[in-house]
């Protein structure tokens, strides 16, 4: 019996080659992605970012995960977008949430150690002090040393971590002017006025040993400076070396024992929920809120509900495909749509100007009257909703001249049989059926609005000012104008954490209106 043998292929070492030549490539590109993780980590640690350098440890170890493990290979093609949702999401979510939490802003930027240092960095005149007139000399490696000249007229050598030098003593001095100053000091120049006045490096530098050190104190003057404040770790106590006055750290503030007075800069530190207590506590903000609060409500519904009578009713009118001129006019009315909204806002805000605006200028000619729209609360808060049922109405005419292709002929053929009328079709089948399909993105829409910072700021800036009010706050702000206003351009010191507290604040808001 014969018996038939079957060759099997060999593999094919082209083939082999391609695979070879694609994990190659694959894992050199993750080498890069790596070091360059690598890199942005430890620059962030280096800065004081720790937030940030773990999120980017994090993203490269999730990286390297899906790339290497077989199971993960779906997940690779969704990469890209899942590490710019944790970056630009995520992270500053998680951020908003823990600065909450602290007294981040101004005066309160930096770690307690960098607040340390700082203050330790003064310097005073102690009583008996030497203080000199000076000139500044510079050498090719960028170092410097100083002519000092006390009120006696005796001349000194300064050379940083060395004792003064009598003048008499030093060597090779260039020519002495009729001052006494030298044009040189050897391979040190000397310094013009100009240049001494725009470096930033000279004044930090001590010169002279740690006894008879001397530090720069104005463009003029020199002294034999002390260390002015001095920080005990033991006692946790800011010790003022001049009148021994002592500070102690209360919440990122260190505040004397006595009762009075302050250092800066301050720290960071945890308050726990200090910041909300103090929006809810506080009548400089429990006094225009509600005001606010209501108005972001109001305008949120009025955006919706105009914008999307508008669009559906031009919708309806153009869904009759015996109109003339229907596709044109269609176009036409998304012109408003194809605009960047930012150009849109600031046209419209030229055009509701009170002086010089096409609007006012118009109504003049034709009535005699020039509204204050941005002067009267009720007249700006009517011209924001004009601006914004042009931005609006084109995106709702879209979704429903959509939905109302998806309504069957056949429901309304019945009702003209059954005898309705047109106001009874549209109220019985057209609007149930048509809220079905854009129901979700009314409330979009509404979520939208009740965020619409660009509108409010761009338009009008929250204005016109309540009066009376503690904080900066206008009759058309809306919870977030309100708190960027507080927390970014209040012309005070911003108070990054407060601001987060709101923020977290009007999440929940729109939280629960998502969810309700």
């Amino acid at each position: 019996m014969a018996v038939e043998v079957q060759n099997k292929p060999k593999p094919s070492s082209s083939g082999s080659s391609a695979t070879l030549l694609s994990v190659t490539i694959r894992l050199l590109l993750l080498l890069a992605i790596d070091g360059f993780l690598i890199w942005f980590a430890v620059q962030a640690f280096g800065q004081g970012f720790n937030s940030l350098g773990i999120i980017i440890a994090l993203v490269g170890a999730g990286v390297n995960y899906i790339v290497l493990v077989r199971d993960m290979y779906p997940l690779r093609w969704m990469l890209l977008g899942l590490i710019l949702m944790v970056m630009f999401a995520i992270w500053p979510i998680l951020l908003t949430v823990f600065v909450a939490f602290t007294n981040y802003g101004d005066g309160h930027l930096l770690t307690e150690n960098q607040s340390i240092e700082q203050i330790e960095k003064e310097r005073y005149l102690p009583e008996g002090g030497a203080a000199f007139s000076w000139t500044g000399y510079k050498n090719a490696a960028g170092e410097y040393v100083l002519w000092l000249q006390n009120a006696e007229g005796e001349s000194f050598l300064a050379i940083p971590g060395q004792p003064l030098v009598p003048g008499a003593e030093a060597q090779d001095l260039g020519e002495l002017d009729d001052n006494g100053i030298p044009a040189s000091v050897g391979e040190y120049e000397k310094l013009n006025a100009l240049l001494v006045a725009s470096d930033q490096t000279i004044p930090s530098i001590q010169f002279g040993s740690e006894t008879d050190g001397v530090q720069i104190r104005s463009a003029r003057e020199a002294a034999q400076l002390q260390q002015k404040y001095v920080y005990d770790p033991d006692t946790e106590l800011m010790v003022d070396q001049e009148t021994g006055t002592e500070y102690r750290a209360v919440e990122g503030t260190w505040r004397s024992t006595s009762g009075s007075g302050e250092l800066a800069p301050g720290f960071r530190d945890n308050v726990g929920i200090g910041n909300f207590t103090r929006f809810f506590d506080s009548p400089a903000f429990r006094g225009p809120l509600f005001r606010i609060v209501t108005w972001n409500f109001i305008f949120a519904f009025l955006s919706v509900f105009t914008t999307f009578a508008l669009g559906l009713a031009i919708a309806y009118i153009y869904n009759d495909r015996t109109l003339p001129g229907r596709k044109i006019i269609q176009s036409l009315l998304l012109i408003p749509y194809t605009i960047p909204s930012l150009i849109t806002i600031i046209i419209w805000r030229g055009m509701f100007n009170n002086q010089v605006g096409v609007i006012n200028r118009t109504l003049t000619d034709l009535f005699g009257i020039a509204p204050a729209w941005t002067v009267d609360p009720t007249l700006a808060k009517i011209a924001i909703l004009i601006v914004n049922l042009w931005l609006g109405y084109p995106y709702f005419m879209l979704i429903c001249s959509g939905a109302l292709q998806a309504i069957p002929a056949d429901l309304y053929e019945a009702a003209r049989v059954d005898g309705a009328n047109a106001w009874q079709r549209f109220y019985k089948i057209t609007l149930p059926l048509l809220l079905v399909a854009v129901g979700p993105l009314l409330v979009a829409s509404f979520t939208y609005n009740f965020n619409n910072f660009n509108l409010i700021f761009l338009f009008i800036e929250g204005g016109p000012p309540i009066a009376n009010s503690a904080t900066r706050a206008g009759h058309t702000d809306i919870l977030i104008s309100y708190v960027y206003n507080f927390a970014f351009a209040s012309g005070r010191a911003k108070e990054y954490g407060l601001g987060s507290a709101i923020t977290i604040i009007i999440f929940l808001i729109v939280a629960v209106i998502t969810l309700f």
